[in-house]
């Protein structure tokens, strides 16, 4: 990853390392990497590798509750999660690897992910602007396989695009933002001295304004909600979800779903405790079932 030092200061902030984020969301020993020694090496005068710093983007496949599927995470210790520090749009292969093998996409974001910096266009001598490499994948999974985001850091630019554009998104409460520029950029453009949590916090895109769909207390509950939601899905429009032997009580009662919905459409009921007793039943054979705040 990006060294001891960057690996220390994230986890001293709450945030765990890449390969171990991708080592508890998956079911263990599953994980099969792709491009695992792309990344920038440094050579002396004769050729000799003197120094390699690996790409900040890792994929591949693993399985979670013994289904496949595709996963792609940011490595923030490595030149901040940009794409700049990325090697071969190995994120473009996650995506396009989702859609061909018709296998669900997890996207585990901590950075901007996208490729617009200053460092890209000296180095490329040119914008991508308008197009976005890939772009138009990741709005076609959308139809085909369930796509899941969670974000675990200071997200912005194409990273939150990358959240808000999936099925099912969460964010780690004080540990994760979501903002289309950051601080700084606010500062110098509104004149508003924000700090991340203020302008992007899960308490702002959670419970306000719907760009994120959940919140998590722990990166470990925000991975629980991931296999939870997975776990109700086909691994692709060409499948039928998988099927279990039911174990809820067919003579079970829930006596308060009898007044909960109120006669007068005009009025509100709590949608929330409705799902809760309608699947409590359910709820009892889901593994490791996060707490109910959907």
């Amino acid at each position: 990853m990006g060294g001891e030092e960057r690996v220390a200061r994230a986890r001293a902030e709450g945030r765990l390392p890449v390969r171990e984020r991708i080592e508890r969301l998956l079911d263990p020993g599953s994980f099969h990497e792709t491009g695992i020694l792309a990344g920038r090496g440094s050579y002396d005068a004769e050729g000799r590798l003197e120094s390699f710093t690996p790409s900040n983007f890792v994929c591949g496949r693993g399985r979670i509750e013994g289904r496949e599927v595709v996963v792609g995470a940011d490595d923030f210790s490595v030149r901040g999660g940009a794409a700049d520090g990325a090697v071969g749009n190995k994120m473009g292969w996650a995506e396009k690897a989702a859609r061909d093998l018709r296998l669900p996409l997890v996207r585990l974001v901590d950075g901007t992910g996208g490729g617009g910096s200053v460092k890209t266009q000296a180095t490329t001598r040119r914008s991508y602007v308008p197009w976005i490499p890939d772009w138009d994948v990741s709005v076609e999974l959308l139809s085909l396989v369930p796509v899941v985001a969670a974000a675990l850091g200071p997200v912005a630019g194409l990273g939150a695009a990358r959240v808000a554009a999936s099925h099912f998104s969460v964010m780690v409460r004080g540990t994760s933002q979501l903002f289309v520029a950051g601080p700084p950029v606010v500062r110098r453009a509104l004149g508003q001295d924000l700090d991340k949590e203020s302008l992007g916090g899960s308490r702002i895109h959670a419970r306000g304004s719907g760009a994120v769909d959940n919140e998590a207390a722990s990166e470990d509950e925000a991975f629980a909600q991931i296999r939870r939601f997975l776990s109700y899905l086909p691994g692709s429009v060409f499948e039928a979800p998988p099927r279990t032997a039911p174990n809820d009580d067919p003579e079970r009662r829930e006596e308060g779903l009898l007044s909960l919905v109120p006669r007068d459409r005009r009025k509100p009921f709590d949608v929330r405790r409705l799902l809760a007793d309608v699947t409590r039943g359910l709820a009892r054979r889901l593994p490791k079932a996060p707490p109910a705040r959907y």
